[in-house]
């Protein structure tokens, strides 16, 4: 009855559980994980098995072994009794006044050509009119139609969306598709689950895509290849993001840019300029 007790006890940490999730994230053992944190690995199995309570100095040296998000490491924190210790600040608060004042400098210097900001869900939150003026003239109907909120996944997966004009979809799809179940598969963001389980009962997605399969390399540079009455667009992406954020909310933030991936698409992507 003992035994049966201490081992219900060993399997219960709240903040144990959490660990070993985050390690199996970055395929790391415990004793990978020990030696990064320059703890033992005697010490790093109590913590799992909750037969030690860490300290929040030994919950944040974990998680920054482990290269844990901000968001999780609160996440961490909370599941060992401690109060969290990164912000989330709304994007529109005081103190992200100077983020902020960067980000419009980025999508202001990045015209004519497209640039988005988005949040950890793919939420478009700012963008430039570069990337307006192309999203107009390949989907019209946001013009008249317009959701309440403009989210990335959405767009390249929905029956209306940039599928109608993406001549590799296919390709583009399983890049997209793979990278947000990465996304689940890491987090615990049950809106983020449920974008994905959305986007997977979108039709037109391949079957064997709705399987997690990790084993396959990205390739280095997709492009998008777009056909929208008879015109002829080659695009590439770049994405960016805070260097040393403190903030979840800005850590959580991504600066895509659209390139122009030949003459004739840069010549196109500027006449849009001209014609908003």
């Amino acid at each position: 009855m003992v035994s049966a007790t201490v081992t219900q006890l060993e399997t219960s940490s709240p903040v144990g559980r959490l660990l070993k999730h985050w390690r199996g994230v970055r395929r790391m053992s415990q004793l990978d994980l020990a030696l990064a944190a320059e703890i033992s690995a005697r010490h790093l199995s109590f913590v799992e098995t909750g037969r030690a309570q860490p300290s929040r100095e030994m919950v944040l040296r974990l998680a920054t072994a482990l290269d844990v998000p901000l968001r999780e490491r609160n996440a961490l924190l909370h599941a060992a009794g401690y109060a969290p210790t990164y912000p989330e600040s709304g994007l529109e608060a005081p103190e992200l006044a100077q983020a902020r004042k960067a980000l419009q400098f980025m999508l202001d210097a990045h015209e004519p050509f497209g640039a988005v900001v988005t949040d950890r869900r793919w939420n478009i939150v700012m963008a430039n009119q570069g990337a307006m003026n192309l999203m107009m003239f390949l989907l019209p109907s946001l013009a008249t139609d317009p959701p309440e909120t403009l989210n990335v996944k959405r767009l390249l997966f929905a029956e209306n969306g940039l599928k109608t004009c993406l001549t590799n979809w296919e390709q583009v799809a399983e890049h997209q598709l793979r990278g947000l179940q990465r996304e689940v598969a890491a987090s615990n963001d049950p809106e983020l689950a449920d974008l994905l389980e959305e986007v997977q009962s979108y039709a037109d997605v391949p079957k064997h895509l709705l399987v997690p399969d990790f084993s396959t390399p990205s390739v280095p540079l997709l492009s998008l290849n777009i056909r929208k009455d008879g015109v002829d667009l080659n695009l590439f992406t770049m994405i960016s993001t805070f260097g040393t954020p403190q903030d979840v909310t800005l850590q959580e933030l991504r600066i895509e840019s659209f390139f122009p991936g030949d003459e004739a698409t840069d010549a196109v992507w500027r006449r849009l300029g001209e014609a908003g």
